[in-house]
């Protein structure tokens, strides 16, 4: 059994995104195996490739964070893609792959050096109601005059999405220890950076309550792209960097198309064809 570690969403500089392990083979693994692996590894997540039981798709993932297993995330369906192809695997349709997971069949389509994904609807939106939004502000430590806009940006992982001021205050939030299980939080806020139009910060509570935070998110993104379309804060493809905080620096980038979100971003091989023995 075969696996891959890869880098995604980073910058022009290697080593900057969000760390991936991919497992080939995956049908040989119990769900015992899958977490027990995906928690020593120690990553945001860890995926497991495994044949698809959808004749619509390429190939099935399933997605494992330290907590459980997610029904979508964005930079393993990026980096998977990536390993599925880079191992051989030919999409029916050229140039497009199609993903089998949590939430059914997600398109992942090649521009260039990137990949990019078709963003999930959203599987709930609008406010967030009083009790949550307080909850938030304690475990971030903000006044309530901080945040200009507070939204559900669920598409599998729960995110709560805050929108503050600046990218200055983004980046001046300190991560909090521990929090409740599950914590899905984000903070997003406006650049003024050449080449970068918002920066984004994402917050989630491993297994144990410690929080920990990612350095860069497809799937908030994702759900941010829609926020940020919706609302009429971004008209037109941008740049969301992410990351910078935790010594990373990744990049996303997004864009509309009539109805569709598109996240994008480069993916870069660490390790490849690595033998897994002893799970």
């Amino acid at each position: 059994m075969n696996f891959d570690l890869v880098d995604v969403f980073p910058s022009d500089r290697p080593l900057t995104g969000n760390p991936l392990a991919v497992v080939h083979g995956g049908e040989g693994l119990s769900d015992e195996q899958m977490i027990k692996l995906t928690r020593w590894l120690g990553f945001s997540e860890t995926t497991f490739l495994l044949p698809p039981t959808d004749p619509g798709a390429d190939y099935h993932v399933r997605i494992f964070c330290p907590r459980g297993e997610l029904p979508f995330a964005g930079h393993p369906t990026l980096g998977t893609a990536w390993a599925w192809l880079n191992a051989g695997g030919k999409p029916a349709r050229e140039g497009v792959v199609m993903q089998q997971c949590g939430v059914g069949l997600v398109e992942v389509r090649l521009t260039g050096e990137k990949l990019a994904f078709r963003a999930p609807p959203l599987i709930r939106s609008g406010p967030l109601g009083e009790t949550e939004l307080a909850e938030a502000l304690k475990l971030l430590n903000l006044p309530r005059e901080a945040v200009l806009d507070a939204v559900w940006a669920d598409n599998g992982p729960g995110w709560q999405l805050l929108r503050l001021a600046s990218a200055g205050a983004v980046l001046a939030v300190e991560c909090p220890a521990r929090g409740p299980v599950p914590t899905d939080l984000a903070l997003v806020g406006p650049s003024q950076e050449p080449g970068i139009d918002w920066e984004v910060r994402t917050f989630f509570a491993g297994a144990t309550g410690a929080i920990i935070e990612d350095p860069v998110t497809g799937s908030l993104n994702a759900s941010l792209g829609q926020y940020l379309f919706e609302t009429g804060l971004a008209s037109e493809a941008y740049v969301a960097a992410q990351g910078r905080c935790v010594g990373a620096d990744g990049r996303a980038y997004v864009s509309r198309e009539g109805d569709d979100v598109w996240v994008g971003g480069k993916v870069a091989a660490v390790s490849v064809g690595g033998t897994l023995t002893g799970v």
